[in-house]
C-alpha cells in the first residue's frame, strides 16, 4: 500500500528500510521529548488535577509531533528509529488521556473500548507480521489524521468537563473531534490488517513456490 507523506508531488513516502541508521537526530530527541512528557500528562490529570497544564503538555506534544516530521524532511534526518518512536509516542499519549478520562468520567467507556481495543488488535498484527520476517507497516496518513483530531479533541474534552460558559461552547466540538478521530483510527486500523494479510499472503505464496 503506497502512500504519501505531503511532500510535494505527492511523491511516496521512503519504506522503513529506505531510513537511515541515525538515532542523535532533532527530530528523535522531539520525539523521546514527547515520550517524557506521557507521564507528566498522567500526573497532571489524576494528581493536582491541573488541567490547564495538562492541556499545555498535550499541545507541545501536538506541536512537536508536526514539527518532528517537518525538521526529518528539511534536514535529511528520517530514521529506522524516528519511524518507531513518533507512532509509540502518539498512542502512549492516547492510551495514557484514555486511561486518565475513565478514571475521572470524561469520556464514555465505548470510546476507550473502541480506541484501546484497536491497539491491541494492532499488537496482534505486528506480531504476525514479525513472525512472518516483515517489519512494522509504515504510519498510514489516515492514522496520523486520526491523531491529530484525537490530540485535539482531548483538550477540549478536558476543557468542557468544567463549568461556564467556556465548557459549554468546546463541548459539542470535543465531542464532534472525538467521534470524527475515532472512526479515522479504526479505519486506518483496517487498512493496516487489510495491508499486513496481503503481506502474509505473500509469504506463504513465496514459501510454497520454494518448497
Amino acid at each position: 500500500m503506497t502512500h504519501t507523506d505531503g511532500r510535494p508531488g505527492g511523491a511516496p513516502a521512503p519504506s522503513r528500510d529506505e531510513l537511515g541508521d541515525a538515532v542523535w537526530t532533532i527530530p528523535n530527541a522531539l520525539s523521546a521529548l514527547r515520550l517524557l512528557g506521557v507521564p507528566l500528562f498522567l500526573w497532571l490529570l489524576l494528581g493536582p488535577q491541573a488541567d490547564g497544564w495538562a492541556v499545555v503538555v498535550l499541545m507541545v506534544s501536538g506541536a512537536t509531533d508536526w514539527l518532528d516530521g517537518k525538521l526529518a524532511r528539511a534536514l535529511g534526518q528520517s530514521s529506522k528509529l524516528g519511524a518507531l518512536l513518533d507512532p509509540a509516542a502518539d498512542r502512549l499519549y492516547i492510551v495514557a488521556t484514555l486511561v486518565a478520562f475513565v478514571i475521572r468520567d470524561v469520556v464514555p467507556f465505548w470510546v476507550v473500548a473502541l480506541l484501546v481495543g484497536r491497539e491491541v488488535v494492532l499488537a496482534v498484527v505486528l506480531l504476525v507480521l514479525r513472525a512472518y520476517g516483515w517489519p512494522p507497516l509504515q504510519v498510514h496518513y489516515l492514522g496520523k489524521a486520526a491523531t491529530f483530531l484525537l490530540l485535539y479533541a482531548f483538550p477540549l474534552l478536558l476543557l468542557a468537563d468544567g463549568v461556564g460558559p467556556l465548557a459549554a461552547v468546546v463541548a459539542p466540538v470535543g465531542y464532534a473531534l472525538t467521534v470524527w478521530g475515532t472512526a479515522l483510527y479504526l479505519l486506518a486500523a483496517v487498512l493496516y490488517v487489510v495491508q499486513a494479510a496481503g503481506l502474509v499472503r505473500q509469504s506463504r505464496a513465496e514459501a510454497r513456490v520454494q518448497r
